[in-house]
């Protein structure tokens, strides 16, 4: 079992609206070499949660924190000129608060946070301190 120390939370980096799979994602990443889909959890324009990687497993999200992390990916986080924001719609805010509580009983010590927090991007496309600190 590995030690998570962080649930990072992170965007897709698609068009609002645009639905995508988590296919789709491992295709992208497979392109880059990653072994599989980087991200433990996506979740969906509807607010499905999509299993990416097993948490056993250490992911490929965040350079540097993937060994003691959880990636999570929201659908989106683009307008439609290309620029971040925070696109989640309200289905996928329940399933993140959801999943973020489900995460936090099984790896009570960890932290949340964004991409943007250990690396020079904007994904989330969100401050999730803000949004999310109070889980």
């Amino acid at each position: 079992m590995r030690t998570i120390k962080e649930i990072i939370i992170h965007c897709t980096a698609t068009p609002q609206g645009k639905h995508i799979t988590v296919d789709t994602i491992r295709n992208w990443h497979l392109k880059r070499n990653f072994k599989d889909i980087g991200y433990h959890y996506v979740i969906y324009l509807n607010g499905l949660i999509k299993r990416g990687r097993m948490d056993s497993v250490v992911g490929a999200h965040v350079k540097g924190k993937n060994k003691h992390s959880i990636g999570i990916a929201y659908v989106g986080g683009i307008d439609g000129e290309g620029k971040p924001k925070d696109t989640m719609r309200p289905l996928q805010e329940i399933a993140m608060v959801n999943l973020l509580h489900s995460l936090k009983k099984a790896y009570p010590n960890a932290t949340i946070h964004g991409h943007n927090e250990f690396s020079n991007k904007a994904c989330p496309s969100f401050d999730v301190q803000e949004k999310y600190g109070w889980i």
